[in-house]
């Protein structure tokens, strides 16, 4: 009988750990070629793990809830055919592991680690020394690399847990707190709304935002895709919607104007090479998920509307890659799906910026012309622009916000997708 190890795989480049949700088969029970073994869950998105070979799935080494790193093994199937990934009789998910330090093996192997994910010695120290917790420790949303915690992200986060303890607590009786009654329904949150909840509450605390709102004329745009939108229907049987016009739009202002392109980390300004935009898309269940697409700038319309579809459908039947919610640098959300006229939507982090779009509305406007000042029916929108106030100032926000503008209303008729 040989052995064969399943090791967590890596889904996507900035990847480095993954929950396991369940396990759909059982110690002892016979494995089929191809057969999904477990659930995982990397961020908000869920995939999972077949079987590359026939056999009995005879260990497991995590139980469902556990966090585990790419890379380890999580369970042995006995194939039954000699030779293949032969292994001593006792296997550990250590065995996987290379250049760790005996506590780093320690904590892989335990059912339950220590700590939830990654942390480097140097973040480990600064929170012994700082009498932080693990618990504390595992709830820091982290700007780093696949959301690790870097020093700046705990330094931050003791300089606000200090400050709070300073500020004078306020009176217990002039606190409101929520108290069921009867006929009250108590739902609790998800996992993927628990991700949310915890990622904005996060940008709030770290990011000072402001709020700058713009008004577009849009006229000519929906003129222009009414007469496309029938013809590329036909030709690619997909809907044509406004979004991949605004996603290009968003992309040449983020070329003039790159501080909008950027993240923080400590007191210097990361400068994005790639222009990757977000478009927070709403899911059946009323969460949210954001797929990126990448290198937006590099793509004519035409790319962009079938891609934005793509990532949309996709989405919502809970089937992107890890990757493709990962690297964004800038974000857009369409407020206007619902009617909303504009918002002030939360900054995505470790982005400086996001784009609201309101709801496209027929108007009353003025327009000079050379007869004089007359009033006409325009499709107006309402831009919003909500940015980090630590490096984005009102100036550049504006700046970006008429850039934007004006390539909406300088948009080129004459194109076709």
């Amino acid at each position: 009988m040989a052995k064969f190890e399943i090791v967590m795989p890596k889904l996507g480049e900035s990847i480095i750990q993954a929950t396991i949700i369940r396990w759909l088969k059982a110690v002892g029970e016979t494995i089929h070629e191809d057969d999904s073994i477990v659930d995982i869950a990397t961020d908000k998105v869920d995939s999972e793990i077949p079987s590359p070979v026939e056999g009995i799935l005879t260990k497991v080494f995590y139980e469902e809830g556990d966090i585990v790193p790419v890379g380890k093994v999580i369970a042995v199937i006995e194939t039954g055919i000699d030779g293949i990934n032969e292994n001593n009789d006792e296997v550990s998910p250590r065995e996987s592991e290379t250049e760790v330090s005996p506590t780093q093996e320690r904590l892989m192997i335990t059912k339950k680690p220590a700590f939830a994910r990654f942390y480097s010695p140097l973040v480990k120290t600064i929170a012994g020394k700082e009498n932080i917790t693990v618990a504390e420790l595992d709830s820091i949303q982290g700007s780093g690399s696949g959301g690790r915690v870097n020093k700046n992200d705990l330094l931050n986060y003791i300089k606000s847990k200090t400050e709070k303890q300073e500020t004078p607590v306020i009176a217990a009786s002039t606190v409101a707190i929520p108290i069921s009654v009867a006929g009250d329904q108590i739902v609790e949150m998800d996992r993927i709304r628990r991700l949310i909840a915890d990622h904005m509450v996060m940008s709030k605390q770290v990011s000072p935002h402001v709020t700058s709102f713009i008004e577009a004329d849009v006229t000519n745009i929906v003129n222009w895709r009414n007469r496309m939108k029938d013809g590329f229907l036909k030709r690619e049987n997909e809907k044509f919607t406004f979004m991949p016009v605004f996603v290009e739009a968003a992309a040449k202002a983020l070329i003039d104007f790159p501080g909008v392109n950027a993240s923080v980390e400590g007191y210097s300004m990361i400068l994005r090479k790639n222009i990757n935009i977000g478009m927070a898309t709403s899911l059946p269940n009323g969460n949210l998920i954001v797929p990126v697409i990448k290198n937006a700038d590099q793509k004519n319309l035409r790319g962009l509307a079938l891609l934005v579809n793509d990532l949309a459908n996709r989405a919502r039947q809970n089937k992107l890659l890890p990757d493709e919610i990962q690297g964004g640098t800038f974000t857009i959300t369409n407020l206007g799906t619902f009617g909303s006229i504009t918002g002030t939507p939360i900054i995505n982090q470790p982005q400086v910026a996001i784009l609201g779009l309101g709801v496209i509305q027929k108007k009353p406007v003025v327009l000079e012309t050379p007869q004089g000042d007359v009033i006409a029916i325009r499709h107006r929108i309402i831009l919003s622009l909500t940015y980090d106030h630590r490096v984005v100032d009102g100036a550049l926000g504006g700046m970006y916000l008429q850039r934007i503008t004006k390539y909406l209303e300088e948009f080129d008729i004459r194109q076709t997708v």
